[in-house]
């Protein structure tokens, strides 16, 4: 038997699916098809695609939403596990401690709009963040004066070496736009988000005001993936690339964005090395005029 079958086996054949186009999976709207794309609903089940993986030497990726994320044209060799569609069940673990658990394939957005609910305030600035949770957590998101830092106490992780483990507090090791997680190269599986009470009409305006902030500084109606690029210490990205005159440089369908030149867009019919093309030439130009190394927010991945 083969291992896409061994697999359809673990998850069910409603949840795999084979030569998937990852451009159905992506905001960018980019990238060649995954050889199998299965989308767990549980931890055990995730577990079970993980063992299979590296019993049979598969390389294998694992996803949230796609927010942050280039996939080559050419695809991904072996398996994509998609945790953003089922893996997203949450609860309100302890009302009076204001303490939100939430798997990692919730989408952080409507765990923002779960907490305004329950009229718990905190993750206002999540509000217009479009990852999942688990994606938020291991790359420390961060909008408009907030990060995950500031709400997560503890996170159910899959260590590199296949355990379960857990990180409480300081353990998570946020940094900028990176964590204890990232670094280990190990799967968030869930987290618990500690809040405090406010009005919920306080917590509405706020995330009104961000959201008439974004809608103004940000290409909302085209598919991109969001801050392309790492903040350089000192620095803010979009007024270097500004100052180089590279908004709207494009390259076929992809183009920096006349709205935010820290954002790249798919204008309609960008290829994912078009884009890859945009990062490098802006990478290229920032270093000649400024001798800074820009590092890439968004992951690449995929077969070149």
């Amino acid at each position: 038997m083969d291992s896409a079958n061994i697999i359809k086996i673990i998850v069910g054949e409603e949840n795999i699916k084979i030569n998937e186009p990852m451009k159905n999976h992506t905001s960018f709207k980019v990238g060649g098809p995954a050889d199998i794309l299965v989308t767990p609903e549980s931890t055990s089940m995730l577990d079970e695609v993980l063992k299979i993986c590296k019993k049979e030497d598969i390389p294998y990726f694992v996803m949230g939403n796609g927010t942050n994320l280039i996939v080559r044209d050419k695809g991904i060799r072996g398996v994509v596990i998609k945790t953003q569609d089922k893996f997203n069940k949450y609860s309100i673990y302890n009302e009076l401690n204001n303490v939100i658990e939430a798997e990692a394939g919730i989408l952080i957005s409507r765990l923002s709009s779960i907490a305004l609910e329950h009229g718990l305030s905190g993750l206002e600035f999540a509000s217009g963040i479009p990852g999942t949770l688990g994606g938020a957590v291991t790359m420390n998101a961060g909008a408009y004066g907030g990060e995950m830092k500031d709400v997560v106490i503890k996170t159910q992780y899959i260590s590199s070496e296949g355990k379960i483990e857990i990180l409480e507090g300081e353990q998570h090791q946020f940094e900028y736009r990176t964590s204890f997680i990232q670094k280990e190269r190990g799967i968030a599986l869930k987290s618990w988000i500690k809040l405090c009470r406010d009005d919920k009409t306080k917590i509405q305006e706020r995330i009104e005001c961000m959201a008439a902030k974004r809608g103004k500084s940000q290409p909302l109606d085209m598919p991109s993936a969001g801050s392309v690029f790492k903040r350089p210490e000192g620095y803010y990205t979009a007024p270097l690339i500004e100052e180089c005159g590279l908004k709207g440089y494009n390259i076929g369908g992809a183009q920096v964005s006349l709205k935010h030149c820290g954002f790249i867009v798919n204008t309609g019919n960008a290829t994912a090395q078009n884009i890859i093309d945009v990062i490098s030439h802006i990478q290229r130009t920032i270093k000649n005029r400024y001798n800074l190394e820009l590092e890439t927010e968004v992951k690449i991945i995929g077969d070149e």
